[in-house]
C-alpha cells in the first residue's frame, strides 16, 4: 500500500494554519486552561484535515493480477511468418503464471480477436481469416489494444511483426503511453528471402502531342539475376512486349512510343517472370494527357451504321462509334473524348455502373453528353431514375398522366436462396422506381415465390406508393424456386379486372418444375395480359423464360448484369403505355437560344414524333411541341453541358429534318455547343512522398481553384485541401492503389484534367525489419526486444494498482472534528462533569426551604 498526493502545493497552506495556531498558543498561554488546549488542538486537526482532502491525497492498492496481450501482425509483408509466430506464442504461453490474463489479437489495417483475455488461455486457436493485408497499422492496433485491457492492471503488449508500419505512426502513440502500466514488448519476425521482381516506377509524360515521340520509362528491381518480360499497354491495349535481362538490383528500361490515342491516356507497365513472391507489385500505371482536336464518342443504338456519323461527315469532328454493349467501364476511357452521344441507346444494355461513370464524367471534367430519342430511349430505355436521367435537362416522367389508359401491373419476383445478395436487392430496387412510375389509380400486385408464391402486395388500386415501395424493400430471402403457381397467381389476379392494359413482369435467376404454361398464358391473352421475362445469370432456365415471354406476347432479358435490372423494369414499366410517343405531325417552335437562330432563318421543317418528357427546372428549352414537350433542351450539369433531342436520327420521327439542308449543320452545332472549355493553364499535379498530392497554379491564384479527385470506377473520392501558399495546395486524397483522376477548374469554369498513378503500398515491397523502430518503441514505452519465448511473462516491474481516494474520508472527519469543536465551545467542556455536582446542590436547597416553612408554622402554633 502506497499514500500519494495529487497536489502537494495545496500542502502549503498548513503553514499559514500553523503559525496562525501557534502564535495564539505562545500569546495566550498564561490564560490557556486545559480545556482550552483540548479545544485548540481539535481545530487544527480540523483544518489540517481539510487541507489534505484538498491535495487530493489517495491510496494505491497493489492488484496481483497482470495482463498479457498478443498482436499479431498478418499484413502481406509477414506472408510465409504465421506458422513461426504461432509456435512462438505457443512455447510462451507454458511460461504463464496463475494471476496472468491472456489474449491474442491479429492485425494488419484493423485489429481482429482471436482469443479474448482470461486466465485459462493455454492453446493458440486457429487464426481466422484476415482480408484487408495491404497496410500494417501498429498505431491503430496499440490504441485498440489498450482499450480492451483493464488500466488498473499491469499490462504488456506484445507485437509480433517485421515494424515496417504503413499506415499510423505508432512512435507517437507511444508517447502516450508514458507513465502508465503499459508496456510494449517486441519479438522482430520478417519474410523468408525469397525471388522477388518489382516494379519502382514508371513513368511517362504529364503532357504530350497526337503523333510526339514519348519516351515510356520503366525502373524493375530483382532481389536476383534472371530473365522476365515487359509489357506496355496504352488504354488497356498492348503496344509493346520485350523479353529482358534482369540484373540484381535495379535495371531501367526506356520505349519510345507515338502518341496514338487522345485525351487522357492510360499507360501501363507489366513485368513478368517464372519465379515471384509477391505478383501485387508486378504493375503501375501511369497517365498522359495527349492534347488534339476534340473527339466524339456516338454509342449507336441501331443494328445499321450511325445515323448522325452519315450527318456529320467525313471532314467533321473526329468521332468513334461503338455499341452499348462495347461501352468501357473506366473513367480513362470516357476522359479520352470531350463528348458524348446516347442515339436511341436502351439503359438495360448499358447498366448503372457505367452510367455512374459517365455522370461523374460530365459532371466533374466537363465532357458533353447529349441523348437522342428513338423506341429505345428516353422513358422507354429504361432510364427513369437513373445516373443519366441525372445529367439530363428533361425527366422521363411525362405531363398530363391521366390521359394514360389505365394500367395493371404485377411483378412477380424470385426471392429464392440463390438470390441473396446484390440481385435481390438491385430487383427490389428496381420494383420500388416501377412503382413510383405509376398513377396512383393504377393497380399493382406483388408476388414474391420461393418453392411457394407469397402475395406480397394484393393486385389492387396503388393507393400509397410509399407504404407499397417500403413493403417491396422489405423482402428477404427465401427457399427453392416454383415459377409456374405464382406466375398462375400473377394471371388470377389480372383476369377479371377491367383495365385498358394488363402486364406481369417475371424475374428469376433459376429454374423450375414444368406447368401447362402454354393454357395459362394463352387464357391470360383473351383476358388482354401481356407477359415479360427476365432471366438473371447463368443458372436461369432462358430457353424457357424466353418462350413464356414469345407466348405472353412481352420481352425476354437475358440479364448477366445484375446492374441492368433496375433500367429493364422501368422500361417495362414505360413500354405498357405506347402513348410516350407522340406520333402527330407537327411544326416544332424554335425559342431564342445563341448559336441556334441562324439554322432556322428559312423556317423549321415539320417533324413527325418525338418521346414525351417533361423540361427540368432551370433547363433551357430550344424547340418545343405544340403540346409544349421540349423537342431540344439544354443545361449545365457540373461542369458539363447536356442536351435531350426527344426526337429520332434515322428520319422515321424527324421527318422533313432529315431531308433538311441543314441536317449536317444542326448535329455540328449541338456537338459544338456540348464541347467543354479547357483551361490552358499548366497546372503541375505531383505525387508527394507522404501520399498527399502537390497542385502548383503558376497564376498565383490556388487558393480560389475548385479541385475534385475521382477514382476509376467513377467514384468521388475525399478530399481534403490545404492552401500552402498562393501557388500550391496540398489535396490529401483517400485513394486506393490505381489510377486518380484530377479535376481542376477556375472562376470561370475552365478545366483542366490530370492524371496520377497511385503505386501499390509499400506492404508488397520485400523490405527487411525495422529495427530503429523496434527500438524506439520498446524504449518510449518500458518493453524490450524478445529472445525467447519465456521472457514474455518475465516479472513486471511496474506493478498493478487500484487507486483508492481518501480525500472523502478526510473532510468527514474534518465535519466530525469542528462538530465536536462547536459543542465544547456551546456548552464548556465540563458541562456533562458540573450537572453531576449540581444536581445535589439542588437537593439540599429543597430540604433546607422545606425545614424553614416547617418552623415558621410551628412558631405560628405558639403565638396562637
Amino acid at each position: 500500500m502506497d499514500l500519494r498526493i495529487d497536489m502537494p502545493l495545496v500542502l502549503l497552506l498548513l503553514l499559514p494554519l500553523f503559525l496562525y495556531f501557534g502564535w495564539t498558543y505562545f500569546h495566550e498561554r498564561q490564560r490557556l486552561k486545559r480545556s482550552h488546549i483540548v479545544v485548540l488542538t481539535i481545530r487544527i486537526a480540523a483544518a489540517g484535515c481539510l487541507v489534505f482532502a484538498l491535495a487530493g491525497p489517495y491510496l494505491l492498492l497493489p492488484i496481483k493480477e497482470e495482463q498479457i496481450v498478443y498482436l499479431v501482425d498478418r499484413s502481406a509483408s509477414m506472408n510465409g511468418t504465421e506458422d513461426e509466430m504461432v509456435q512462438f506464442i505457443q512455447e510462451s504461453l507454458q511460461s504463464k503464471k496463475e494471476p496472468q490474463l491472456a489474449g491474442i489479437y491479429s492485425f494488419s489495417s484493423t485489429l481482429q480477436t482471436e482469443a479474448i483475455l482470461s486466465k485459462t488461455l493455454k492453446e493458440v486457436p486457429k487464426l481466422t481469416e484476415i482480408k484487408a493485408t495491404d497496410q500494417t497499422n501498429i498505431e491503430q492496433s496499440l490504441q485498440l489494444a489498450s482499450g480492451i485491457i483493464d488500466p488498473k492492471k499491469a499490462t504488456r503488449l506484445v507485437l509480433l511483426t517485421d515494424g515496417n508500419e504503413t499506415k499510423g505512426d505508432a512512435l507517437e502513440f507511444a508517447t502516450k503511453l508514458k507513465g502508465s502500466n503499459i508496456s510494449v514488448d517486441i519479438k522482430p519476425f520478417s519474410q523468408p528471402v525469397v525471388n522477388d521482381v518489382s516494379l519502382k516506377s514508371f513513368v511517362s509524360p504529364q503532357v504530350a502531342y497526337v503523333g510526339e515521340q514519348q519516351q515510356l520509362v520503366t525502373d524493375i528491381h530483382a532481389t536476383s539475376a534472371g530473365q522476365g518480360e515487359l509489357l506496355l499497354y496504352e488504354n488497356d491495349e498492348l503496344i509493346h512486349r520485350e523479353a529482358v535481362e534482369l540484373t540484381e538490383g535495379t535495371n531501367v528500361f526506356t520505349y519510345k512510343h507515338a502518341a496514338t490515342a487522345e485525351g487522357l491516356v492510360k499507360y501501363e507497365a507489366v513485368v513478368q517472370v517464372g519465379q515471384d513472391a509477391i505478383f501485387e507489385n508486378n504493375k503501375l500505371t501511369s497517365v498522359t494527357m495527349v492534347q488534339s482536336e476534340p473527339h466524339l464518342l456516338i454509342v449507336n443504338g441501331y443494328e445499321t451504321a450511325s445515323p448522325i456519323a452519315a450527318a456529320l461527315g467525313s471532314q467533321s469532328i473526329a468521332y468513334d462509334v461503338v455499341a452499348p454493349k462495347s461501352l468501357p467501364n473506366e473513367l480513362s476511357s470516357y476522359l479520352q473524348y470531350n463528348a458524348i452521344v446516347f442515339d436511341n441507346v436502351p439503359g438495360h444494355l448499358v447498366g448503372e455502373a457505367k452510367m455512374s461513370v459517365i455522370e461523374q464524367a460530365v459532371k466533374n471534367f466537363g465532357v458533353g453528353f447529349t441523348m437522342v430519342g428513338g423506341e429505345n430511349s428516353f422513358g422507354l430505355g429504361g432510364y427513369f431514375k437513373t445516373p443519366i436521367e441525372t445529367l439530363l435537362p428533361v425527366e422521363m416522367e411525362i405531363k398530363g398522366k391521366e390521359q394514360l389508359p389505365s394500367l395493371g401491373l404485377v411483378i412477380v419476383l424470385d426471392r429464392s436462396g440463390s438470390m441473396q445478395g446484390s440481385k435481390l436487392e438491385l430487383a427490389k430496387e428496381a420494383a420500388a422506381r416501377s412503382v413510383e412510375m405509376l398513377r396512383d389509380e393504377d393497380t399493382l400486385g406483388f408476388i414474391a415465390f420461393d418453392d411457394r408464391p407469397w402475395e406480397i402486395i394484393e393486385t389492387g388500386p396503388l393507393n400509397s406508393k410509399e407504404e407499397a415501395v417500403d413493403t417491396i424493400l422489405s423482402v428477404t430471402p427465401g427457399g427453392g424456386t416454383e415459377i409456374y403457381s405464382s406466375l398462375a397467381k400473377a394471371y388470377e389476379n389480372l383476369a377479371d379486372l377491367k383495365l385498358q392494359r394488363k402486364h406481369i413482369i417475371l424475374l428469376t435467376d433459376g429454374q423450375s418444375q414444368a406447368g401447362n404454361y402454354e393454357d395459362l398464358i394463352g387464357e391470360g391473352k383473351e383476358e388482354g395480359i401481356t407477359l415479360s421475362t427476365v432471366a438473371i445469370g447463368q443458372d436461369a432456365d432462358a430457353n424457357l423464360l424466353e418462350a413464356l415471354s414469345d407466348m405472353g406476347s412481352g420481352r425476354f432479358y437475358d440479364v448477366i448484369d445484375e446492374q441492368t435490372i433496375p433500367s429493364i423494369l422501368s422500361r417495362e414499366t414505360a413500354m405498357i403505355s405506347r402513348t410516350y410517343i407522340e406520333d402527330n405531325p407537327f411544326y416544332p417552335a424554335i425559342y431564342n437560344a445563341a448559336g441556334w437562330n441562324s439554322l432556322f432563318a428559312n423556317g423549321v421543317p415539320q417533324m413527325n414524333a418525338y418521346i414525351g418528357t417533361t423540361a427540368k427546372q432551370g433547363a433551357t428549352v430550344v424547340a418545343e411541341s405544340e403540346k409544349e414537350d421540349p423537342v431540344l433542351a439544354q443545361w449545365q450539369y457540373g461542369l458539363g453541358k447536356t442536351f435531350a433531342f426527344t426526337s429520332d436520327s434515322t428520319g422515321k420521327w424527324t421527318g422533313d429534318w432529315a431531308r433538311w439542308q441543314n441536317w449536317g449543320a444542326f448535329w455540328q452545332t449541338l456537338i459544338s455547343q456540348m464541347l467543354p472549355s479547357y483551361n490552358d493553364v499548366a497546372y503541375d499535379v505531383r505525387l508527394e512522398a507522404d501520399g498527399s498530392f502537390m497542385i502548383t497554379d503558376p497564376t498565383n491564384e490556388a487558393a480560389f481553384l475548385d479541385i475534385v479527385a475521382v477514382n476509376e470506377a467513377g467514384e468521388e473520392l475525399e478530399t481534403q485541401l490545404e492552401t500552402i501558399s498562393a501557388s500550391q495546395v496540398r489535396a490529401v486524397v483517400q485513394a486506393e492503389p490505381g489510377l486518380i483522376f484530377f479535376r481542376i477548374a477556375d472562376e470561370k469554369q475552365a478545366i483542366y484534367q490530370a492524371g496520377l498513378s497511385v503505386p501499390y503500398s509499400a506492404e508488397y515491397e520485400l523490405l527487411p525489419v525495422n529495427n530503429q523502430l523496434i527500438e524506439e518503441l520498446t524504449q518510449r514505452t518500458g518493453g524490450t526486444v524478445l529472445k525467447e519465448p519465456q521472457d514474455v511473462f518475465r516479472d513486471f516491474t511496474t506493478k498493478g494498482a487500484d487507486r483508492q481516494n481518501i480525500a472523502t474520508w478526510l473532510l468527514l472527519a474534518s465535519m466530525l472534528l469542528f462538530f465536536i469543536d462547536i459543542t465544547i465551545r456551546r456548552f464548556g467542556w465540563n458541562f456533562l462533569t458540573n450537572a453531576k455536582k449540581k444536581e445535589p446542590l439542588v437537593e439540599e436547597k429543597t430540604i433546607a426551604e422545606d425545614t424553614n416553612v416547617a418552623q415558621l408554622l410551628k412558631g405560628m402554633k405558639k403565638r396562637s
